[in-house]
């Protein structure tokens, strides 16, 4: 069974404070009398469930079509977490849980809808970031906008995953997603130059 983790992408979908949002054109109509619909967007490449590129966080990091595709599909465990809104996620807030992939989304429920933003949203410790990598982790994803807190200018996250080389998965839906292992496909575009992409995140059940 395929369980969609990816937000509506739609007018109403918010985007980071400042970034693009999602502004959908149809050119052509069948509904007014065109032989064809043909229509196109305009959008931040970090609308709803997207991957972030290593030229998002590090001067000379790749771009999104560089990154090998490994890291975004394959096994994959969902941990649910509680921590309050504007938390950072922490090793301690995860003890007893079973790092069992080398994929982990973690759920928060401090993100609840994409059409309506909160800055105060949970987000991850470089401490967790390194944690992970040391079990194994080369993807770590988060149901909030950004694996960093809204008012990080540092980006301690993002830095700690350019350190280790991990992959980042940002904006996904993990509300009715029970904790254990799936396996995980989220393929980012090939968009040259591009410091992210969104993807069609899907959890594929292992029974």
């Amino acid at each position: 069974m395929l369980i969609d983790i990816s937000p509506l992408v739609g007018s109403a979908t918010n985007v980071w404070p400042g970034d693009t949002p999602f502004v959908h054109t149809v050119n052509l109509d069948i509904a007014t009398g065109a032989n064809i619909t043909l229509s196109d967007i305009r959008t931040s490449v970090h609308v709803g469930a997207h991957t972030d590129a290593p030229n998002h966080y590090s001067a000379d990091g790749d771009d999104i079509a560089s990154r090998r595709l490994e890291f975004y599909l394959g096994p994959c465990v969902v941990i649910h977490v509680d921590v309050e809104r504007g938390d950072r996620i922490t090793p301690n807030d995860i003890i007893g849980k079973a790092i069992t992939a080398p994929r982990v989304l973690f759920r928060t429920g401090t993100f609840p809808n994409h059409e309506a933003w909160n800055n105060d949203f949970a987000s991850l410790s470089p401490e967790l970031v390194d944690h992970m990598y040391q079990h194994g982790v080369i993807l770590v994803g988060i149901d909030t906008p950004s694996i960093d807190p809204f008012d990080s200018k540092e980006l301690e996250a993002h830095r700690a995953i350019a350190h280790n080389d991990m992959a980042i998965l940002e904006g996904v839906v993990l509300d009715d997603v029970p904790e254990g292992e799936y396996e995980l496909i989220a393929l980012p575009l090939r968009l040259q130059g591009a410091d992210a992409s969104p993807v069609r995140a899907v959890l594929r059940t292992l029974d």
